[in-house]
């Protein structure tokens, strides 16, 4: 065995055996890669899938639009983004998962007219980054222009899970790997920046990127958090027998969206009280998307709005479609009484389309009753609505 396939699978050997698993979506350049991280034992522990959007029309698909230029970096991104998100719902459990992709022109049975270069991109929940290369044209095959781009996607795998990349690149002294590389200093700040779907932060302060979660979400814009709050996660609590995570959207239907300041002031509120996702998502049907399976815990009002045409542009069938998606992605929800005008009304009161109504269960007013009101509070405290 030479020694660059000896620093090659020793290199592979430390990825696989790191806990970082990857998605991969390959287009004009680095088969070589796949066959190097395939032969090598262990694979299995770092491969999640491969996909090969080789025709345009392909890789069109796989990124959700056709390109500006099918052979950049800008695409390369895209690219590594759809595939982070692939590895998001093909992982387990909490395994750390990144998006690996090349988009590449190299040398082919003809010549062309463009530069041979590749672009390789790696996403995860915690930045992202870009390797560009442009080959000297006529110094080598295909198979070696491949041969420098599957190389650099090990290298970009490498630096994703936190192993040394010592591999040789043989490189002419004139060519340069151009690396970018965007870090976030927190999930918080990931998800403003509309890197990432959705940021968990623990009643500790730990925050997670993308993490799965399963159980009851209490939605709410939390200005201020208060003890009807509380009251309502733990009766849903018990009458589901399944945690409770608060959600807060940082983008509102029908207001600015709030400013990352706010966002922590508000996530602040929840030390040492419970776990809350931030999303960029107002609707449920776009929250189901993120939270698949779970239990929506809102108050009778809400149950209202949900079912009314106007909060869909005054489509009757667009309201059904969104109730039709919440129910394919599995969701519920627990409905808690409200005191308005006078009167406590409960899920009784509400008309639930037909053919919906084993998707909604009430809270018993026995089980869970506050009158507070959030723009209550904030009158008495003098804190500013949002």
């Amino acid at each position: 065995m030479s020694s660059d396939i000896r620093t090659r699978t020793e290199l592979i050997q430390s990825i696989h055996d790191s806990d970082t698993m990857a998605v991969f979506a390959v287009a004009g350049a680095g088969t070589a890669a796949i066959s190097w991280l395939l032969g090598v034992a262990g694979a299995s522990r770092t491969v999640l899938e491969i996909t090969v959007p080789y025709a345009s029309s392909a890789l069109s698909g796989y990124v959700g639009s056709e390109p500006d230029q099918f052979v950049s970096e800008e695409t390369a991104l895209e690219m590594a983004r759809a595939a982070y998100n692939r590895a998001l719902q093909l992982r387990d459990s909490a395994e750390s998962v990144v998006g690996i992709a090349c988009t590449a022109t190299i040398a082919t049975d003809r010549p062309k007219r463009g530069e041979h270069r590749c672009h390789i991109a790696a996403w995860s929940g915690g930045g992202h980054s870009t390797y560009s290369l442009t080959f000297i044209k006529g110094l080598r095959d295909r198979a070696g222009e491949d041969e420098i781009a599957s190389k650099l996607i090990l290298r970009a795998l490498a630096d994703s899970a936190g192993v040394e990349f010592n591999a040789h690149m043989r490189l002419d002294s004139s060519e340069r790997v151009q690396n970018t590389t965007v870090q976030y200093s927190d999930a918080i700040e990931a998800l403003m920046a509309s890197h990432i779907s959705k940021a968990i932060v623990q009643d500790d302060g730990r925050q997670i990127a993308d993490e799965p979660f399963e159980g009851c979400i209490l939605s709410g814009s939390f200005n201020p958090l208060h003890q009807g709050h509380r009251s309502l996660a733990k009766a849903a609590s018990e009458l589901a027998g399944a945690p409770v995570a608060y959600e807060l959207s940082v983008a509102n239907a029908d207001k600015p969206p709030l400013e990352e300041v706010e966002v922590r002031r508000r996530v602040a509120q929840f030390a040492g009280v419970g776990r809350i996702i931030l999303t960029h998502v107002p609707v449920f049907y776009e929250k189901a998307v993120l939270l698949p399976g779970c239990t929506f815990v809102i108050g009778v009002d809400t149950a209202v709005r949900l079912f009314d045409p106007r909060y869909y542009g005054g489509s009757v069938s667009r309201m059904l479609l969104a109730l039709q998606r919440l129910e394919m992605l599995k969701c519920r929800f627990l409905v808690a009484g409200r005191i308005g005008d006078g009167v406590f009304r409960t899920l009784a009161d509400v008309i639930v389309p037909s053919g919906f109504e084993r998707m909604f269960a009430p809270i018993p007013e026995t089980a869970f009753r506050s009158d507070i009101s959030s723009t209550e509070l904030r009158h008495t405290r003098g804190v500013a609505s949002a």
